[in-house]
This record gives structure tokens, sequence and C-alpha cells, in this order.
């Protein structure tokens, strides 16, 4: 599931994780949390010290070396952070599996990206997905999706990531008994010292260290992830085992383990193949953050394994993202696990369900280390994104507008100045989100009014051949501006909470398609565009990729046909 949905829960963690270091063993906490953090840095610098990171592909593409192992762990772990881990299992513990969508749909997205956008990426030589815009219509529209993607992480991304990521460290070794520092100055160490941590793999590493980073914390926190699972079904065994534990909270209401989500649920059964979708879509085949790692890819083969092989990953998602929120709920319900409720208010808080499970069934023991691999979740959607940031302010403004002539050294060094000053701005912004009523939906809608539009043009750029630049410019524009305008300006923001968000970014991809192909029969390109091949890796296709794309697609459908009840959508 994208981050940007999830974000919102990630204080779920506080009372879990931090309560567990009063058992008596509050020494080893932060002995396992440092011993975890410093191997993974340690392991990082020695597999990449040697790396040349003075050209522009050493730096911003791993120097074109990822082989499918990095590729699979960097896009997992980027994708799966804190917020995700604690904000899908609360939402498990509302409204039951059904909330599995988005790490369920996310795998028919990886599919299309290895598929069908990868080959093309690769093909054009693109570091960006700006710069493949730019190829297909014209350097304005290239930069005009440079600038919205800046902006978007710059000002929503990278300040909600550090907040987030410093809320849930602070919470999960409890650092204000530990400090004895009040919220607010504690909050700002914290944000310092992740942005700080952070800073230093993006900007001085480059992509690769990134990547190698992301596995090693990826290994570490699916390991956490499962072994939660492990403890949480063996309470919920009362002894008897781990299967026994399922059943039991299979059986105990077995409505909520229905794959079909209702009208009034979270994930409505219908948005999959609207909203949900296309934000997964969007996420996992245009999003810069994302396809980095891919666009780096030492062939296309190998890129293509690394894409397949994170949706076979991520197949396992509703495991360690959906069912401990189903174990808790259970558990809630039989008086063995209290959740607690939201803030004056009698109504339980869901988004603590996972936080409280952790404290209740993790030993104290494994607490440090669990902690580790959660920073390094926030430390990898940080970093990752700021990586991002350099290689767009670089490649798409500094190379393009500012001079033009810059040798790859000047080029990269304008990268880590530029990342350095975002990092520091980031870093200022982030506590002013204290304050912030849902950030939840902050983050949704600054999101939603960007990439429905960028995913429109990048599609219709790879299909079309004769729709012109005009034509992706006032989509991009256009799109973004009445979004936007429906999300604010009443009554029109009625409208689309009546209607479904979802279902209203669904309208709007299809509105924008529509125009943009009308636009280019009225007024085509007088050529049409024809992709060149960069010839920057090899494009011999992974001969499983198609079998496998579609294995895993199968296993999709199974997935959602042996846990439908359609009695949902009545």
């Amino acid at each position: 599931m994208p981050d940007f949905l999830q974000l919102p829960h990630l204080f779920a963690a506080a009372e879990a994780a931090a309560e567990t270091t009063q058992k008596g063993l509050d020494w080893i906490t932060p002995a396992t949390f440092l011993l975890f953090t410093g191997l993974v840095g340690l392991i990082t610098w020695i597999i990449t010290h040697k790396d040349n990171l003075k050209t522009n592909e050493g730096y911003f593409l791993a120097g074109r070396s990822l082989t499918f192992p990095f590729i699979a762990g960097s896009l997992l772990l980027t994708n799966l952070s804190t917020e995700q881990m604690v904000g899908l299992n609360g939402d498990a513990f509302t409204y039951g599996l059904s909330v599995m969508a988005w790490e369920v749909v996310a795998v028919v997205a990886l599919v299309a990206m290895a598929l069908f956008f990868l080959p093309r990426f690769l093909k054009s030589g693109i570091a960006t997905v700006p710069q493949f815009l730019e190829l297909r219509f014209d350097r304005a529209t290239g930069s005009i999706a440079n600038l919205i993607f800046l902006a978007a992480y710059m000002v929503i991304l990278l300040p909600i990531v550090l907040y987030t990521g410093a809320q849930g460290l602070i919470s999960i070794l409890d650092l204000r008994t530990m400090t004895g520092m009040s919220d607010l100055p504690l909050l700002y160490v914290i944000v310092i010292a992740i942005g700080v941590i952070g800073s230093i793999y993006a900007l001085f590493g480059g992509l690769r260290t990134v990547a190698v980073s992301d596995l090693l914390n990826g290994i570490g926190l699916l390991t956490g992830g499962f072994m939660i699972v492990y403890f949480a079904l063996e309470a919920a065994g009362d002894g008897q085992g781990l299967i026994a534990g399922f059943q039991n909270v299979k059986n105990y209401e077995p409505q909520m383990f229905n794959s079909l989500g209702g009208a009034q649920q979270a994930v409505p059964f219908t948005t999959l193949f609207s909203g949900v979708l296309l934000i997964n879509v969007f996420y996992w085949c245009t999003n810069q953050q994302i396809i980095q790692r891919t666009l780096g890819a030492s062939s296309l083969a190998e890129g293509q394994k690394g894409v397949l092989l994170t949706g076979l990953l991520k197949l396992l998602g509703p495991l360690y993202l959906v069912l401990p929120g189903l174990v808790a709920y259970y558990l809630h319900q039989k008086g063995v696990l209290t959740v607690g409720f939201k803030p004056n208010s009698s109504v339980i808080d869901s988004s603590l369900a996972y936080g409280t499970l952790v404290r209740h069934v993790l030993p104290p023991v494994l607490t440090g280390f669990f902690a580790a691999v959660m920073v390094g979740a926030i430390l990898s959607s940080f970093n990752s994104a700021l990586n991002s940031t350099c290689t767009l302010f670089s490649l798409g403004l500094y190379r393009e507008y500012i001079r033009p002539q810059a040798s790859d050294p000047e080029v990269v060094s304008s990268g880590k100045w530029f990342g350095l000053l975002i990092a520091i701005v980031s870093v200022g912004i982030a506590p002013l989100l204290y304050k912030v009523d849902s950030i939840f939906s902050y983050l949704q809608r600054m999101n939603g009014i960007y990439f429905i539009p960028l995913l429109a043009v990048v599609l219709v750029g790879i299909v079309s051949k004769r729709v012109p630049a005009a034509a992706a410019k006032w989509a991009l524009l256009g799109g973004a501006f009445l979004i936007a305008f429906c999300y604010f300006v009443p009554p029109f923001d009625l409208v689309v909470k009546a209607m479904n968000e979802y279902i209203f970014l669904g309208l709007v991809f299809m509105y924008l398609l529509i125009f943009m192909f009308i636009y280019g029969e009225i007024a085509p390109r007088k050529d049409e565009y024809v992709q060149f091949d960069a010839k920057v890796v090899d494009l011999t296709p992974w001969k499983h990729a198609r079998l496998a794309g579609a294995a895993l697609l199968l296993v999709v459908l199974a997935v959602y046909m042996i846990f439908a009840d359609s009695s949902v959508l009545k």
C-alpha cells in the first residue's frame, strides 16, 4: 500500500512498544537498537564505499548496476514503513480483511510495471519520469512535471515522513521517560537526528547506498513483522499453537475475514477498479521515489525480476499488515487486550491496535530489534525521497536551465547541495505538523491533486503517437486545478465526499484521458512520436516474465475468491 495513504496512524506504535521497555530489561532495548542500526550502517559501507559517485549514473542510478534482490528489497522497504504496519493493521481491527486490497491490488500494478512500463522507461535511458515526458512531448512538459514532483516531495512527503518517524521513535523507545524532555523540544531533536542520518545515506552515498541499506533493513522489518504475527497467534491460541490461534480468530466473527468491502467500509469493493487501482498504478509505475531503483537496473531482465519479486512479497503483506489487526480485534473482544480510546471520546482508537498488540505479545529482549527495524523503515522512506529530489533537481533543472554545460561531478554536487537545502527545509517544516488534526486527510488530498494528472499524461505518452505537448500541459495543470477545486470549494467538496474520493479520482482520470485523445485527433503533432533505444542496458526481457506475471495475477484472483462473501455487496 502506498505510504501516503497510511501516515495518520503511525503514532499508534506509541503506547505499544514503549511500555515494553519497562518490563525489567531497560538496558537491552537501546543496546539491541544501536547494535542492529550500527550493523546495517557498517555492512552498507563495506559494500558501497568503493562506488564511483562522481558520474550521474553512478550517483543517481547506482551506475545502472542494481540486480533483482536489491531492487526488490529497496522497492519493498521504500513502500513498507511503520505507519503502514500500524495503519493497515488498525484498519483491519475496524473493517476486517477487506483492507488487504491495498497490498493485493498493488500486485496488479507491479505486474503492469514489469511488463508494460519498465521496458519503455529503460529503452529511453531515462533517470526520471519528467525526462520521459520531455522526450515524448517537449521540454516544458518535462519541466512542469519536475516542478510538481519537487514541490510535492519538499512540502508534503519529506516533512511528514520526518514528523511521523520521530513520533514513532519517541514512543517505541519511550524517549520522554529516558530524556525527561517535553514533547515539542524532543520532537525537534529526533526530527533533526532522523534528518541528519537519512541525509548522510541519501546525499553522500547515492542510490546504491540507499538500495543496499533498504535491502538490509527490509530483511529486518519482514523478520520483525512476522515475529509479531507468530507471538500474536500464539497468544490467540491459548497455548494450542499457531493454527489453533488462527482458527480461533477466524471463527470468532467470520464476517471479519471477508475480502470484499461493503459500501460503508474503508475500501468498498467498487473502488478496487477505480481510485484504489489508479493510486497503486501511479505509485508503483510513475512515482519517482519508487521507480528510480528500477531505472538503475543492470538490465531489463534484472529489473523485471526485481519488480515481480516485489509483487510476490506483497502477496505476503496481509500476513503481517492485516492479520495482526484481526488478532488484536479478537483479543480485545475476549478481554485479553485493551485497546485505548480516542482523546476525549468513548470511541475505540483502532490506530492503537497494533501498538497495543506489540506491547502485549513481544518479549522485552526483542523490543530494541523491533525499534531498530522500524527506524530503518523510517529512514528508508526519507532517504529515498531525498535522493529522488536530488535527482529531479540536478537532471531536470540544474543541467537543463541553470548550467547546461555542467560536468557530471558538478551536476552531482548540485544535487547534494540542493538535497541538503531541502533536508533543512523539511526538518524546519516537520515539527509544525505537531498541531495538525488530520495528517492523513492533508496528505491524501494534497497527493491526489498531482498523481492523477501525472499518471494520465505518462500513460497517454506511452500508448499514443500523435497526442501533442499542448494536450499534456493542459492535462497536467488543468487536472491538478480541477481536483483541487473540487476538493476544497463548496459545494463541490460535499459532492466528492458523497460519491467517494476514490471514485471521483477515477472519473477525473478518465476525463483527462478522453480530453487528451480528442485533442490529439483535432490538433495532432506533425510527426508521429518514435521512441529511440538509448542502448543504456540490455533490453532482453526475462524469459519467464509473462508467466510469472500471469501467475501473480491468478494468485490475486484466488485470494479474493477464497475469502469472498458477496452478501456485503447487496
